[in-house]
């Protein structure tokens, strides 16, 4: 018989084990996938990874700490034109350079339109952050000498890791990708529960409480503004590098308002939820484009509707539910 004190040892292992293993086996799953995929489904996954990184990055300020940003893909969009501008006009070719520098960037960025945007609250934030990445869509529109203009910047090649014996292609991008993906989620893994996380958390719920409790919100908004910019500048630079072009496009409202239904559809206030988001919306966007690609807006709002009203809080919390009751 084991005693009563080994039991109360194992059980939270259990317990530990048994929440993670979903997330086991869906690594284990995607580990194996490019040897069932072709190259062009592989190329679908990658792009599926880097908006899961972005999707994650908005979740930050819109899942945990309640702040509804129309400006998140200036963060995106930033990351991905630092990344080309060096490469292409300035012929800086050095991942180990660029990625940060795209990173930072973003992080700069977030944290200017932080200080503009985070003097006001609820609906004016939200105005507040459209006209900001409005801002951005037309400086890169106007900037025609940098980049590119409306036509964009072309010509981004893969990531120089500096290894002379290693080769792109579909699948290595795909592996890279997913390990960036796995260092994100591990990171905002390990912010969302630290005490800064909670304090986000708090914030969400009842803001004027958590003044009251004495903590400093406009610092942790501001904190989390940014940090949420700087992930979102890592999606922007695999997707520079991965897409070879970057677009006015790829930071304006609309980009903004799909990574934002990514996270609403999968699950705010959950990493795995942004995730299925972002499979769900490339998915459809494929297959739309494939058979009706006119009508894409018109199925991307049915798809928010149907998740809406037959899963209100996002299909990341039925599946971890339905995974709970397994």
């Amino acid at each position: 018989m084991e005693s009563n004190e080994l039991k109360l040892i194992k059980q939270p292992l259990q317990e530990r084990l048994l929440r993670f293993a979903p997330h086991v086996f869906i690594g284990v799953i995607l580990l194996i996938f490019p040897f069932l995929l072709s190259p062009y489904l592989q190329s679908m996954m990658t792009k599926v990874f880097i908006f899961a990184i972005f999707a994650m990055s908005l979740d930050v300020i819109f899942g945990y700490t309640g702040l509804i940003s129309l400006c998140h893909a200036a963060f995106f969009g930033v990351g991905g034109y630092t990344c080309g501008i060096l490469i292409v006009r300035y012929g800086i070719e050095s991942f180990w350079i660029v990625a940060p520098c795209g990173i930072l960037m973003a992080g700069l960025i977030a944290a200017v339109f932080g200080i503009v945007a985070l003097r006001v609250s609820g609906t004016y934030f939200l105005l507040v952050t459209f006209a900001l990445g409005e801002l951005l869509f037309s400086v890169a529109t106007k900037w025609t000498s940098m980049t590119g203009g409306s036509y964009g910047l072309p010509g981004i090649p893969p990531p120089d890791l500096g290894l002379q014996w290693f080769n792109w292609n579909a699948t290595s991008f795909y592996y890279f990708a997913f390990l960036v993906l796995i260092i994100c989620l591990f990171l905002l893994y390990q912010l969302i529960h630290s005490p800064f996380g909670h304090a986000l958390q708090g914030i969400r719920e009842h803001e004027a409480r958590m003044e009251c409790l004495g903590y400093n919100v406009l610092a942790y908004k501001y904190i989390a503004f940014i940090v949420s910019g700087m992930f979102a500048g890592v999606a922007g630079v695999l997707f520079g590098y991965f897409n070879g072009l970057i677009g006015p496009m790829h930071l304006g409202i609309m980009t903004s308002a799909l990574v934002m239904l990514m996270v609403i559809i999968g699950s705010a206030g959950t990493l795995l939820g942004p995730i299925i988001g972002a499979a769900v919306i490339i998915f459809v966007e494929h297959f739309a484009a494939i058979y009706t690609p006119e009508r894409w807006p018109l199925i991307l709002g049915a798809v928010f509707i149907i998740s809406v009203k037959y899963f209100r809080a996002g299909i990341g919390v039925h599946v971890l539910r339905f995974w709970k009751k397994v």
